[in-house]
């Protein structure tokens, strides 16, 4: 009986891991892919080239 006991605990394991393993792909499906992240870096980054240059000229 205890053998059956020590088998249930990775099984019910393994069911928890697959439950939080939907549940955290279901909540990822709402987050910006990498292609708009990427663009809105990149005019992150321009923004801040832009910003820089006109506080050179201006000195």
């Amino acid at each position: 009986m205890g053998a059956l006991l020590w088998l249930t605990i990775p099984v019910l394991a393994a069911i928890a891991a697959t439950l939080y393993a939907g549940w955290a792909a279901r909540n990822n499906r709402k987050n910006v892919g990498d292609v708009e992240e990427l663009a809105g870096y990149t005019r992150f980054r321009e923004a801040m080239e832009r910003a820089r240059t006109d506080s050179d000229a201006a000195a």
